[in-house]
């Protein structure tokens, strides 16, 4: 008689992990939770998180007059996902029964759990294109009340409630390095205990080896990650569609996130595709008070501040802040450079700057009606503010010609001319003059303004980059931001590990970004945001619940 250690054993303490074994312990199952982190890291990178949702036709959707469907979504997920390939079988699958679950029971089960929604809709990956073209055709980002940690918050208290009962064991410091079989089944993980470390939530933990481990389950869940940050990985799988990989690039996750689990379960039989699909940033600063190296943040811009390339040439149309997120890296990574520029002004980063993360948004993440209601008064908030005093990537002039200077002393070189540059500026003022515009950039932020949400708390009201009095200019240095592995390991709608022949891999489930978010990369070549958090519960719920189910 085989002698396991547990029923299930999970590697992975992320928000896809914690879903899983909540799942188990739901169903009477014995898990052992497995992470390499300190248990001050317990729940992963959704802890940094905006707490970012994907919903369909919502009540919050409904009170702000947005009218969404079902069919209007999988419009906007196929026009998006552009799958292309026999690989995007499975993908397809899952991103059918995504969106079956966004538009369905979604939100009232992340409600019955305790997670709230912020009544207020965001508009992110607006497209621009046609109608069957990338984006998201109406206002879809529901944002966690509390932000990464309220919604990480009924997922860690449903399993240090099941480790109380005896049903969860959690295990950090264990680095999983093999997964090996027993009769044909995968049910064996080994690898290192990493010495005890007190690194801050985040921060680089001791790789020291403090001893060995073997445990042994019947189930097995590869919840751990993608490869964010490990930029050796990211540039060897980098798209060439996109072009040549940035020399510099800033990282969104911690160093921890090295996708070492990836080539772990590989080796182990399971199918890796669409190695070539990932998601970064092209709006990335670097922050000012890092917690892990390279460390970036996102703005989550306005569509008001006028988007410039290295050489001061500006973007092409729709490549407007917002609008499509690989269609700029893609322009950004043919123009010979790996840095563009938003000029704008106090006036509109007040109005217009989010930053993404928990940590950048105190007001949300600590629950806050006061602190959230003066986002729509006048003024720059706090921690946009200390950017601007203190952030590495901003120059603040009343005067165009000091703002070129500055751009180009911190580049270190005579990129930029500032007649040029004043001129774009200036035809772009000429049109704010009238109603009408042959710039379909204004012609966007007008359209914009329509919605109400974005009127009152996002996107400041037209007026001319010139003007004085909503001075002083501003220019901010944008970089490549790492985040998210599109790809991943192939799975069943079961979140069942597929072998390289299409049959599951005996034991073996995925779930969360080392599984694409399902099937091996649900999001096809692109994303509509609020997809990723979204896609761990998902995923993760379904791996635990088909795993408890194929327990017997």
């Amino acid at each position: 008689m085989t002698t396991y250690d547990a029923d299930a054993i999970v590697i992975g303490a992320g928000l896809a992990g914690l879903a899983a074994t909540a799942e188990l312990a739901a169903a009477g199952r014995r898990t052992i939770l497995l992470d390499q982190e300190p248990e001050q890291s317990f729940g992963g990178q959704a802890f940094w998180s905006f707490g970012g949702l994907f919903l369909v036709d919502s009540p919050e959707q409904r009170r702000l007059r947005i009218r969404d469907s079902h069919a209007l979504a999988w419009q906007d997920w196929l026009g998006t996902a552009a799958f292309d390939r026999p690989e995007d079988h499975w993908p397809r699958r899952w991103a059918e029964a995504y969106v079956d679950f966004a538009a369905g029971e979604k939100r009232a089960w992340l409600r019955r759990l305790g997670v709230r929604l912020f009544p207020v809709v965001g508009w992110a990956e607006r497209g621009g294109y046609d109608a069957t073209g990338h984006g998201n055709s109406v206002p879809r980002f529901h944002i966690a009340w509390g932000t990464g940690p309220g919604l990480l918050e009924p997922f860690e208290r449903q399993v240090r409630q099941a480790a109380a009962r005896g049903l969860a064991d959690l295990r950090f410091r264990h680095r999983v390095t093999a997964l090996s079989r027993t009769a044909g089944a995968v049910d064996t993980v080994s690898g290192e205990v990493l010495a005890p470390s007190t690194a801050a939530r985040g921060a680089a933990s001791s790789r020291e080896k403090a001893g060995e481990f073997t445990l042994r389950a019947p189930v097995v869940i590869v919840a751990s990650g993608g490869i964010g940050g490990n930029h050796g990985l990211v540039r060897a799988h980098w798209p060439r569609r996109l072009g040549e990989p940035p020399e510099r690039m800033l990282s969104g996750v911690p160093a921890h996130v090295d996708g070492a689990m990836l080539g772990v379960t590989e080796a182990a039989g399971g199918r890796l595709v669409n190695r070539d699909r990932m998601w970064h940033y092209t709006e990335g600063i670097e922050n000012w008070n890092p917690v892990w190296a390279r460390h970036g943040i996102r703005i989550l811009p306005g569509p008001s501040p006028l988007w410039f390339d290295a050489t001061g040439k500006r973007l092409p149309v729709p490549l407007f802040p917002g609008f499509d997120t690989l269609g700029t890296l893609e322009h950004i990574m043919h123009t010979g450079h790996d840095h563009t520029w938003f000029v704008l002004d106090r006036r509109i980063i007040g109005k217009e700057f989010t930053l993404s993360g928990s940590d950048q948004n105190p007001d949300l993440t600590g629950r806050s009606v006061r602190g959230v209601l003066g986002r729509a008064r006048a003024g720059v908030p706090g921690p946009v503010q200390a950017f601007l005093d203190r952030g590495a990537d901003f120059v603040v002039e009343r005067d165009l010609s000091a703002l070129v200077r500055g751009m180009n002393a911190l580049t270190g070189k005579e990129l930029i001319d500032a007649d040029g540059l004043r001129r774009e500026i200036a035809a772009r003022d000429r049109e704010m003059a009238n109603p009408f515009t042959k710039d379909l950039q204004i012609a966007a932020l007008r359209g914009a303004r329509g919605y109400l949400g974005d009127r009152v708390t996002r996107i400041a009201a037209p007026h001319r980059l010139l003007d004085p009095a909503a001075g002083p200019l501003i220019a901010v240095r944008l970089s490549i931001l790492t985040r998210k592995t599109l790809g991943g390991l192939e799975t069943d709608l079961s979140a069942r590990v597929l072998t390289p022949g299409g049959e599951p891999l005996p034991g073996v489930y995925a779930a969360g970004e080392a599984a694409g978010f399902g099937g091996g990369g649900m999001h096809g070549y692109r994303s509509l945001e609020g997809t990723f958090l979204g896609g761990c519960l998902f995923s993760g719920r379904a791996a635990g619940r088909a795993a408890a189910r194929d327990l017997g």
